[in-house]
């Protein structure tokens, strides 16, 4: 499976390579002329995988038949099973599309990928300013309700409150980066994206939310008495950050 393994960073564990390697594959077999390309991305692409990070696979088809999608089940079960998989099926005449109605994912994806397999499809996508505004501000939005009605839900038992605290991570640091691109301004990762913005926004004090947030991504769990400030932080980070937002012309 040499040939599959070449274009995954060499930092990605041995057993997540094996498992891409077996599932690019089986995909190349299975699905034939109608997988155009396989895009391996965000933190596994980077060679950055935590415990909890997702591993994100992006497969672009020229159409879906239902026969060959149904022979590829099992073998993308076996990447279900062994690692934390998501999977996105997108066809070619989609793209565009996609880009428009899901502006900061794609554009995400767009920074942060690996070719597996095929063509690199992503290249010269246009992503509009507008959309892209617009998708901020929908996805803070949804963050800072869905950290509220977390908090009301289990604040009472911290342990998951800090797995609540860690999947907020991926969405606002990718928040985080878009909003540094719209202004002309980069940074090297997601992660420090959101230590620039946070600080722009309100010095050191967003220091110990940050750390109580990479802790929670890292490992799922805060001291005791830490995971509900944290929350909180996090919850008026979220609005300071749409504040932001709203004053981007």
């Amino acid at each position: 499976m040499d040939e599959e393994l070449k274009n995954l960073p060499s930092v990605v564990p041995e057993d997540v390579r094996n498992v891409l390697a077996s599932i690019v594959l089986s995909a190349q077999e299975l699905l034939g002329q109608d997988l155009l390309s396989i895009v391996l991305f965000g933190s596994a692409a980077e060679g950055k995988l935590r415990a909890t990070s997702d591993v994100n696979i992006l497969f672009i088809l020229e159409r879906f038949d239902r026969a060959k999608a149904d022979s590829f089940k099992d073998p993308l079960r076996v990447g279900y099973v062994a690692l934390k998989l998501s999977a996105m099926f997108v066809l070619r005449s989609e793209l565009n599309a996609a880009c428009e109605d899901f502006p900061v994912k794609f554009w995400d994806i767009s920074r942060r990928h690996q070719i597996l397999y095929g063509q690199d499809l992503l290249s010269g996508l246009t992503i509009p300013r507008e959309a892209r505004l617009r998708a901020l501000r929908q996805s803070l939005l949804n963050l800072s309700m869905r950290l509220r009605e977390r908090y009301m839900a289990t604040s009472l038992r911290e342990e998951q409150l800090a797995i609540i605290i860690a999947e907020a991570a991926s969405p606002l640091r990718s928040v985080a980066s878009t909003i540094l691109d719209l202004e002309g301004r980069t940074a090297p990762s997601p992660k420090e994206a959101l230590q620039v913005l946070a600080k722009d926004i309100g010095g050191d004090s967003w220091e110990q939310v940050l750390q109580g947030l990479s802790q929670a991504r890292e490992s799922q769990f805060l001291e005791p008495g830490i995971a509900s400030a944290a929350t909180i932080g996090l919850m008026d980070l979220t609005e300071k950050m749409l504040d932001y937002v709203e004053r981007l012309k």
